[in-house]
Formats: C-alpha cells, sequence, structure tokens
C-alpha cells in the first residue's frame, strides 16, 4: 500500500487502519487493530496538541507491534503501511522512541 497521503500521514494512518474493519481476521488481530483505529482516529481529528499526537501515534505503533503473523494478505499491507505512516510521524518530530 503505497496510496500515502504525504501531506497528512496521521489522517493516512487511520485510512489504513479502518480499512481492516471489514476483512476476515482472527479475532485477537481484529480487537487489536481495532482499538489501534481507534487511538488513530482520535490522533487525526486534528484537535491535539503535536505531543498529544504524537503519543498517540507511539501507542498506535506499540498496539500494531503486539500482532502476531497477520496471514490476510490485504490486511497484512494495511498494517505494514500504518506501521511506515507511524514512522513518518515520529521521524518527522524526532521522537521515534
Amino acid at each position: 500500500m503505497t496510496d500515502s497521503n504525504a501531506e497528512d500521514p496521521v489522517a493516512d494512518l487511520a485510512r489504513h487502519l479502518e480499512a481492516t474493519g471489514e476483512l476476515p481476521l482472527e479475532r485477537s488481530a481484529s480487537r487489536v487493530l481495532g482499538e489501534a483505529e481507534a487511538v488513530a482516529s482520535d490522533a487525526a481529528a486534528g484537535d491535539l496538541d503535536a505531543e498529544t499526537v504524537r503519543e498517540r501515534v507511539r501507542t498506535v505503533r506499540d498496539l500494531l507491534g503486539e500482532l502476531d503473523e497477520i496471514e490476510h494478505d490485504e490486511a497484512r499491507a494495511h498494517v505494514d503501511a500504518a506501521l511506515e505512516r507511524c514512522a513518518d510521524v515520529l521521524e518527522e518530530n524526532g521522537s521515534a522512541a
């Protein structure tokens, strides 16, 4: 998935996670993705200060790191793209830790 929106990587992050919502996934993966989507959507809402957005993006990155291998190709592509957007946001702001 390389259709990223370079102008708003946080919104792009949320869109990638939202796209996994209707895919047939194992229950625990679906739960983690749903939680990550909610946090990403909150970060993308636009009414948070920059540090809070970075905190939310770090939370999303950590949640996605908990996932076991996702066997659904489309979902895996969206998760990979979401992780790239997390890295973009955190590197852009010098807070990749």
